[in-house]
């Protein structure tokens, strides 16, 4: 393209993005690039959380409202009897527990991963605050807090209170630490290894990312000992992070097994609480292959152990005497392709534990029975299936023995919303709790009394409410006001996948234009496997950009294909060994047929983008289609030999030993950089220089086929920032640069 033309685009781009701005002024309902990068709802409380005693409902306040009391940066209890709310710890008392700034890195784990801010004491009387890794015991009574230890570990420092609230347990140089509640006790460390390959109760990477791993120890119910694994990652190969900012820059060494690679080798240890040798349970495994995604107590002497083999086809239940070591195998779970493996066990009063499994198609929970007084003399047996029928269980919220009722979160009625329901262990007494056709986020409380509501559907934005399990509601957060999209319709859609028999649901969200042939349409699909679908009857923070692209002339298209989670086994496993050619098939069909019903659309000017692996599936399309103009893809795959072990073999299995690309090779058939040099239309790639997720090798090893082939691209480098290439100011950028590219490239 001319430069002068270059620059009559970004000068035209440049004045309607300063109109736009005035208009947005005068009219509520025009987006602007920072709508879609921040919370027009307001933010929600975060933190919230339950005390043991089920009788207060606590939250941090992010902004303050008219409905509760306290101000930002507070914490806020409610009685859940009364409904009373009243300030627990105010900013000014928190602001005094002081720490070092957070860096970019924990930020994003701790955001990331859900990693609370505090933690209730069993007693329900103290507050455990983890402020940058300073732990600060706060007396609820007296209104203080009082350090007791700095960690130095960041978001890794995993603190717990012990059962019986006598102590704290944390982490420290890969080690286990436990220390008095009181600030003059001594701490005792538990394990003394000095090697940076042993990892004792941490969680790696890849684990994290994962299995959804968040702690990698457990206090015994007695207090009196703690469960931890071992994770050995010697053999783990490194990738390394680099940080160009500095003058001499640094790099950050991170064990990340690709497939094929040696896994982390892991045990289960079991350490006195006052010290001493670690006990290891010998379970059948193959080190630096198969995984211990859970573990956990029985009782006060027993301790299960999941082992899901390499192949993530067969997982198996031990239970061990943490004693004497020994061990029994107890349950067992297969699947010819591989497992959804999701949901914790959960054990039971009664010898009983509930567990879930899609063996019947869909993810449903199962009630098993063994030994009470004597876990490892036989096997577990089938109670009976909890659940059934044609939607997913995809949470179980919690389980009050009291009343042996089972609150859980599912998709039933329809793939597009969720609900709190309840059940009898005995499998009576089935209800919905929750109302209204959208999504639930739901937290029910210890004692099974209530739960919190977090609701919302695609015109409403989120109420947060407590609930009785009557179904009885009050708001206690709600958002505010946010003007409709002017001139923008949205809309829930349906067509039919590539094999001719298969409903999808996507999203279109339109322009006013109703001339044919005159809308450019942009796919903005993700398709990677998911425990819930992506379209949702739900608001959505990103459903802004898309009214921004809808009022600057773009149809943007979201269509969950097969390959994508929510909608049962089969409809996920339809893209085994097959990673990419399903999810572009559907795409295609749902394209023509949409086209079809839409004649504003224009076929001549078809955009894609997508992160992650959304931003993988913008590549691989835009390399076996000529119909795409432009395209960005942001931290994309593009080669699936560089992506980690445990998601990649799930899908695709082992990659091939052959020296060079085999073209019966799943991982050459279905990376995109196999056929770079077929990348037809303008590609745009954004990418975080730190990110621990998808390595910028992946953009990197992209880009050369490119250059070689003497194919255009542009690139969008992010320094330092992470694969959410988090904060308002990259956020910013990132989506004024998707815009201009597809103001550029598709507009005529």
């Amino acid at each position: 393209m001319p430069l002068s033309l270059r620059v009559a685009l970004l000068l035209s781009l440049s004045a309607s993005s300063v109109i736009a701005q005035t208009t947005a002024a005068t009219d509520p309902g025009i987006r602007t690039i920072p709508d879609a990068n921040k919370n027009l709802t307001g933010r929600a409380p975060h933190g919230i959380d339950w005390s043991p005693d089920g009788k207060l409902l606590t939250f941090i306040v992010d902004e303050p409202e008219a409905t509760t009391p306290g101000k930002a940066g507070d914490i806020v209890q409610i009685d859940a009897a009364t409904g009373r709310a009243s300030v627990l710890a105010t900013a000014e008392q928190l602001s005094k527990l002081t720490s070092a700034a957070v860096n970019e890195k924990d930020a994003d784990h701790r955001s990331r991963y859900g990693m609370s801010a505090y933690l209730w004491s069993a007693d329900s009387k103290h507050l455990l605050i983890d402020n940058g890794g300073r732990l600060w015991l706060y007396d609820i009574a007296a209104g203080t807090g009082t350090l007791i230890v700095d960690t130095h570990e960041g978001s890794g420092d995993d603190p717990k209170f012990s059962p019986d609230a006598a102590n704290v347990s944390y982490l420290h140089n890969h080690n286990l630490y436990i220390h008095p509640v009181s600030a003059t006790g001594k701490e005792t460390a538990l394990t003394h290894d000095t090697t940076d390959t042993l990892l004792n109760g941490e969680v790696d990477w890849v684990y994290l990312e994962e299995l959804d791993v968040r702690s990698n120890y457990f206090w015994s119910p007695d207090s009196k000992s703690i469960a931890y694994l071992q994770m050995n990652e010697a053999k783990v190969p490194q990738y390394p992070i680099t940080d160009w900012i500095p003058t001499h820059a640094t790099i950050d060494n991170q064990r990340y097994p690709q497939p094929g690679d040696p896994n982390p080798a892991v045990r289960v240890g079991i350490v006195s609480t006052k010290g001493g040798k670690t006990k290891f349970i010998e379970v059948p495994f193959s080190p630096n292959n198969d995984y211990i995604p859970r573990f956990g107590w029985v009782d006060a002497n027993t301790v299960y152990i999941e082992v899901l083999t390499r192949d993530q086809q067969h997982l198996n239940l031990y239970f061990a005497d943490a004693k004497s070591g020994k061990t029994r195998l107890v349950y067992t779970d297969t699947d010819a392709k591989y497992l959804d493996f999701s949901t914790d066990l959960n054990i039971l009063p009664g010898g009983r534990f509930l567990i879930s499994s899609w063996r019947d198609g869909h993810v449903h929970l199962y009630l098993y029975s063994y030994d009470e007084h004597h876990p490892l003399a036989a096997d577990a047996t089938l109670t009976r299936q909890l659940t059934q029928g044609d939607y997913e269980v995809e949470t179980v919220d919690s389980i009050d023995p009291k009343s042996n009722t089972v609150f859980y979160a599912s998709n039933e009625g329809s793939p597009l919303e969720d609900n709190l329901w309840s059940i009898k262990l005995d499998g009576t007494a089935k209800q919905q709790l929750t109302t209204g056709r959208g999504t639930h986020g739901t937290s029910t409380s210890p004692d099974g009394v209530h739960f919190t509501d977090f609701y919302s559907d695609a015109t409403t934005p989120p109420v947060l409410s407590l609930c009785t399990i009557s179904q009885n509601c009050t708001p206690i957060w709600k958002s505010k006001p946010v003007a409709r999209a002017t001139g923008v319709t949205s809309s829930i859609v349906t067509v039919t996948a590539a094999d001719g028999k298969t409903k999808l649901y996507g999203r279109l969200t339109t322009p006013a234009a109703t001339t044919p042939a005159t809308v450019p349409l942009i796919l903005n699909p993700y398709n990677g496997p998911t425990p819930v679908s992506s379209i949702r009857n739900s608001w959505g923070g990103s459903q802004i950009f898309n009214e921004l692209l809808a009022q600057h002339g773009f149809a943007v298209l979201d269509i969950d294909t097969r390959g994508s989670g929510g909608r049962g086994r089969d409809f996920q496993q339809a893209a085994y060994r097959n990673f990419g050619p399903v999810q572009f098939s559907d795409q295609m069909a749902a394209l023509d047929q949409i086209l079809a019903q839409y004649p504003q659309l224009d076929s001549k000017r078809i955009g894609w983008w997508g992160w992650s692996w959304g931003g993988y599936f913008t590549l691989y399309s835009m390399t076996h289609t000529d119909r795409i103009l432009a395209g960005v893809a942001v931290a994309p795959v593009t080669d699936w030999r560089n992506y980690d072990s445990i998601y990649t073999e799930r899908y695709l299995g082992l990659p091939s030993t052959n020296a060079t690309p085999d073209p019966n090779n799943i991982y050459a058939i279905d990376s995109p950089i196999t056929d770079a040099a077929k990348l037809k239309g303008r590609i745009l790639i954004a990418q975080g220089t730190g990110d621990d997720n998808v390595h910028m090798a992946n953009t990197i090893q992209f880009i050369q086929p490119l250059i070689d082939a003497g194919i255009p691209y542009d690139l969008q480098l992010f320094p330092r920032k992470t694969h959410s290439i988090a904060g308002p100011t990259a956020r910013d950028e990132l989506f004024s640069r998707i815009l201009w590219h597809f103001e550029t490239y598709l507009k005529p």
